[in-house]
């Protein structure tokens, strides 16, 4: 049974029930994956629309593993339990698991089995001619020239059988066992038969260890890691009632995300730095002020600071960047006018932060939109970068789109902001 069918055959459990978005709220915070002995549960970000069927929200999981476990590190992966308690490291090797289960799918529902050779007597065949030389009787042929050969009639030939007793069996029956009990529930509602004796997990890590180190394959090499990752967790876990993947800060992994789709990689060459003048010692140079991206296209400079606020779900006001971050994005603006000689209409400045495109008070329809500019009562505001404009973009569109620096992503998002600087000039603030 292969990926897609086990995905077929899983499609009678309402996995849905087994979702959650979060709201972003304290408490609400956490996005990834959380299980013990009797239930798992998966938690996306704000914003995010879950599809209508079972098949497309198992693929959607397996996205969300993916991306957050290409943006986040360990220190990213810290549970805060309550304000008394340290933070909990959410290290559970989620990859390893699959791995094992999806090389256990690929062979059709079967396990990892090593062959044994064979050796046997046969005119035809894969012929071993150390053996053959050993028990092999040669006929003696007289050439005329007084020249003797001889003439091998039957070969010792190389088969080979399939052993399932092997210990490397034993122990990967046991890990697709284990991996099961944590994450079968998002391929197929059935669990393997239980393995029958396997070594003890510090063995176990021994043995694939070697297996590890003498195996050039790819694939084995695959499996035969995720198996090593499997066992060490389970060694060196304390807890076998719960297991968590993800992170209690999406804002960070929301940052890379907007980098990676839309950002220029030497961004750190755009934006200005600090340094302290002292009266003693040598001078200290701090680390430049950045936000989060700057897109470059069509020869324009888009800085772009991406914030995992909720306002994109609430409509409320109150969960919009405050009055600091504005500030920072005009001095970006600034910078990039005064230091790189970057005119008004070549620079942009704007905000992102995740909506539901199915679902929100706007009435917008596409997965980038405009929800209004933020302004600062000390400046004239008419310059384009003094505007910062308030972007949303979908989350699951983002989370999908996010490889590449995709071009017609990053022409939604210019239009989407240079659009609306086509408005009227910003009107004179109110006087009280």
């Amino acid at each position: 049974m292969d990926i897609d069918s086990a995905l077929k055959v899983a499609d009678g459990e309402d996995i849905r029930n087994r979702c959650h978005v979060n709201s972003n709220e304290d408490g609400d915070r956490f996005v990834g994956v959380k299980a013990d002995s009797d239930k798992a549960m998966v938690y996306f970000p704000i914003g995010y629309q879950l599809p209508e069927t079972d098949q497309e929200i198992r693929t959607d999981i397996k996205n969300l593993i993916q991306v957050l476990s290409e943006f986040t590190s360990k220190d990213d992966r810290l549970l805060s339990i309550n304000k008394f308690a340290a933070p909990q490291t959410v290290d559970f090797p989620i990859n390893a698991y699959r791995a094992v289960m999806e090389f256990y799918f690929s062979l059709g529902g079967k396990y990892y089995i090593e062959t044994d050779p064979v050796f046997r007597t046969s005119p035809t065949g894969n012929q071993h001619w150390p053996r053959t030389f050993r028990n092999q009787t040669p006929l003696v042929q007289q050439s005329p020239n007084g020249v003797s050969s001889l003439i091998y009639t039957d070969f010792t030939v190389r088969s080979s059988t399939p052993n399932d007793n092997k210990t490397i069996t034993q122990i990967n029956r046991f890990c697709v066992y284990e991996a099961f009990l944590k994450l079968g529930w998002l391929y197929v509602p059935y669990m393997p038969e239980k393995p029958g004796a396997c070594p003890d997990v510090k063995t176990s890590i021994q043995i694939v260890r070697s297996k590890l180190g003498n195996t050039n394959d790819d694939r084995k090499r695959n499996l035969f890691q995720g198996m090593l990752d499997m066992l060490e967790y389970m060694d060196e876990k304390t807890s076998e009632s719960t297991f968590y993947f993800g992170t209690d800060d999406f804002d960070h992994v929301w940052e890379k995300l907007i980098d990676r789709a839309f950002g220029e990689k030497n961004k750190d060459q755009y934006f200005p730095r600090t340094r302290w003048l002292l009266d003693f010692g040598k001078y200290k140079e701090k680390h430049p002020l950045m936000p989060d991206s700057i897109m470059i296209y069509n020869e324009k400079y888009y800085v772009l600071d991406a914030k995992c606020y909720r306002y994109g779900w609430t409509g409320n006001p109150d969960h919009l960047p405050n009055a600091s971050s504005i500030s920072k994005q005009v001095t970006y603006g600034e910078y990039l006018e005064k230091a790189h000689s970057i005119d008004n209409d070549s620079l942009f400045n704007a905000f992102i932060m995740p909506y539901n495109m199915k679902k929100n008070f706007f009435g917008l329809t596409e997965p980038v939109g405009t929800i209004g500019e933020a302004v600062s009562d000390w400046k004239t505001n008419k310059l384009n970068y003094e505007r910062i404009q308030g972007i949303v973009i979908d989350t699951r569109y983002l989370m999908y789109h996010y490889t590449g620096n995709p071009l017609k992503s990053k022409v939604a998002l210019a239009n989407c902001i240079e659009t609306v600087l086509k408005r009227l000039a910003v009107p004179p603030r109110s006087k009280k």
